[in-house]
């Protein structure tokens, strides 16, 4: 049973440079991935800190634990708001010529503001996420 926990003790410590060694080359973005991989680290650390009777590291690695397990808890937070209630999006405002410097030809520019003005201001709704219903 002994060697059962040392090869937990292993496996986090392995997992936890992995998690460490892939955000700092740039290779994941510290996100959810990187907080569940810590979160497993710190529970292996943990078990095996508390066999090997090594309180440092055990207060260490739970610390490292609940500060893994509130991120993880925000980001889901944060996921579920954003899905729950989207944002709508505006669109840019359109490029205009200072009217002074337009050739009209006689034509009415009242009407060619009034379209620039309603198109600067329109809203595009935010597209919804697909559902896979499989």
């Amino acid at each position: 049973m002994e060697l059962l926990w040392e090869i937990t003790g292993w496996a986090g410590a392995a997992a936890m440079l992995c998690a460490y060694m892939t955000v700092s080359m740039g290779w994941i973005k510290p996100g959810s991935t990187f907080q569940a991989v810590n979160l497993f680290g710190s529970c292996a650390f943990i078990i095996n800190g508390t066999l090997h009777q090594a309180w440092p590291s055990v207060v260490t690695n739970v610390a490292w634990f609940l500060i893994s397990a509130v991120a993880l808890m925000r980001m889901r937070s944060r996921t579920e708001a954003a899905v729950a209630e989207p944002e709508p999006m505006t669109a840019p405002a359109l490029a205009t010529m200072d009217p002074a410097g337009w050739d009209t030809g006689g034509w009415d520019t009242g009407a060619r503001d009034s379209i620039t003005d309603t198109a600067a201001q329109m809203v595009i709704p935010r597209p919804s996420q697909a559902v896979n219903c499989a």
